[in-house]
């Protein structure tokens, strides 16, 4: 863990929006698959965006389909997580997930990822 950082977290009000930026703190990864977890207090770590170390696959959960979006950088390394029309149920520490696994093309299980942010804060006020 903390191979990767996490930036862009904060306090927004409902229907607002944030972005959020993953990139590696160690050059060890070569055009991942990555991801988007989060976890409220008192819950499990819950999948809410990956996209696939090719091109083209995105993957999104049903709770977050249509208001965020997961993107890459033209190096492949850095991803980045549009979140709009936030809700108060989105509140919950942000973390971005890495894995250089080719069996699939992209993962929505925490336990397929080998390298892990420390994670970042967003909070939305009702």
């Amino acid at each position: 863990q903390g191979q990767l950082v996490e930036s862009g977290g904060g306090m927004v009000q409902a229907g607002g929006s944030l972005r959020l930026s993953c990139a590696p703190s160690v050059r060890t990864l070569s055009r991942p698959a990555m991801g988007w977890f989060r976890q409220a207090p008192g819950k499990e770590r819950e999948f809410v965006a990956a996209i696939s170390w090719s091109a083209g696959s995105e993957y999104y959960a049903d709770s977050v389909k249509g208001r965020f979006t997961i993107s890459r950088d033209n190096a492949g390394i850095t991803i980045y997580l549009q979140m709009n029309s936030l809700k108060p149920e989105d509140t919950a520490v942000y973390y971005c997930a890495a894995t250089n696994s080719r069996i699939k093309f992209y993962y929505t299980k925490a336990h397929e990822y080998d390298y892990w942010g420390q994670g970042t804060q967003v909070t939305v006020s009702s």
